[in-house]
């Protein structure tokens, strides 16, 4: 019979790299809200119509790497490929709108996207997020910024780098769209047939392909960058004015181009050299004024950010991380002693203590070994009589004490400690 294996693009967490994580996901907490932004977290799955009307239809997401299933009623339900439209939809859901604003909120949640696995890109995934719903300012697209620089940073992601650009407003954004379709209609013959195929459906999109005679040729492409109306250029440059004011350093990149629709003016990726050339960006986000009213929602301004847990991960360095203290080992030195050592393990870990049970019918020899192994403080051996034997395992002592006298002994050397 074949061994049963997690599907392609998917991985375990394992107990060995969850402590990575899990302190990851403590800077994120730590970052986030102390700056004033609220945790939450969406469904798994949401209606297919959210992330068509939200994302785009034209979008590679969309288009193709959605996992799209029937509920057996009809429905068309989607496992959630992105974070922002599914808190865009509890933002207007739940009436949030009636809130102080902006409502700010952060997450850390999985993904599905059908993309080709490779390394830092899987067809699940962790991301974190963070999103401000309710502020038009640029010190909102500048606050967010300077956040995920500071949790990119408070965890040690090798070389980043900040890439910074404008889309403008959607008026801006269509006039210019034309003007980059006509480019494209006249250097078809110089592009790669999936950015043809794509002229009339998401022009844009062109500066990412990775044809290098299509990149040759948009070189010489008109720049949304170039064409912002006065109001998108004086918000972009007031961002800037804010993250040189904070000594941010940041490079702009006129072809910047994010891969859901719902974008507007500032944009912006964190790179890392550490994870290679083709999946070099660990977070990006942008502002996305209009998601709020595609979604049914009034208008309301927005701007939030994602970053691949995966990927923070794949660019940090794997400090050695520290085995969670083990205060009291409890061994069975006896049969028909199960009993009391298991009320033992439970009253220590009511008294706050950090504490393990023999659970696998080793030898006394071996239950010794193995809380050596765990770096454990004290070992209580529990007999078929009422006292138990408590060794401290760093000097190998041994005293007998009642049943009851354990714990308070183990508690007063810890304070004396």
């Amino acid at each position: 019979m074949s061994v049963i294996q997690a599907p392609r693009g998917t991985f375990d967490v394992l107990p060995a790299d969850a402590a990575r994580r899990s302190a990851l996901e403590a800077h994120a907490a730590r970052i986030l809200e102390a700056a004033g932004y609220g945790r939450i977290e969406t469904p798994t799955f949401e209606a297919t119509e959210l992330f068509r009307r939200g994302v785009g239809e034209a979008t590679d997401i969309v288009q193709k790497e959605m996992y799209t299933f029937d509920d057996g009623g009809g429905r068309s339900l989607t496992l959630r490929p992105e974070g922002t439209a599914p808190v865009c939809r509890a933002y207007v859901e739940h009436g949030m709108h009636k809130l102080p604003q902006p409502v700010k909120l952060w997450y850390l949640s999985s993904f599905f996207r059908a993309e080709a696995p490779q390394r830092g890109r899987y067809r699940q995934f962790w991301q974190i997020g963070a999103e401000v719903i309710g502020s038009a300012t640029a010190e909102s697209d500048a606050e967010l910024i300077l956040l995920l620089a500071e949790l990119l940073e408070s965890f040690g992601v090798r070389e980043p780098r900040l890439l910074l650009s404008s889309l403008g407003t959607p008026e801006t954004r269509a006039e210019y769209r034309e003007e980059l379709a006509a480019f494209l209609r006249t250097h078809r013959d110089s592009l790669a047939p999936e950015v043809v195929a794509r002229i009339e459906l998401n022009p844009l999109r062109a500066f990412d392909a990775k044809d290098p005679i299509t990149q040759e040729t948009m070189r010489s492409a008109p720049k949304l960058l170039d064409r912002l109306s006065p109001d998108d250029a004086e918000h972009f440059q007031h961002v800037r004015n804010l993250l040189d004011d904070a000594e941010l350093r940041y490079e702009l990149e006129p072809t910047l181009v994010r891969g859901l629709d719902y974008y507007a003016r500032t944009v912006y990726e964190f790179t890392s050299e550490a994870l290679g050339a083709a999946q070099s960006t660990v977070g990006g986000g942008g502002r996305y004024d209009g998601l709020i009213e595609q979604i049914g929602g009034r208008p309301t301004p927005a701007s939030g950010w994602a970053a691949g847990v995966e990927r923070i991960l794949l660019a940090s360095p794997e400090p050695p991380v520290a085995p969670r203290p083990v205060d009291l080992f409890v061994a069975i030195a006896a049969p028909g002693a199960e009993r009391a050592g298991f009320h033992l393990v439970s009253e220590a870990r009511r008294a706050g203590l950090s504490s393990q049970l023999e659970l696998a019918g080793r030898s006394l020899k071996g239950q010794l070994k193995q809380a050596d192994r765990l770096g454990a403080r004290y070992v209580a051996i529990v007999g078929s009589d009422s006292e138990v034997g408590l060794k401290q395992m760093d000097t190998g002592e041994q005293t007998n004490h009642q049943y009851d006298a354990v714990i308070p002994t183990i508690l007063r050397s810890s304070r004396l400690a």
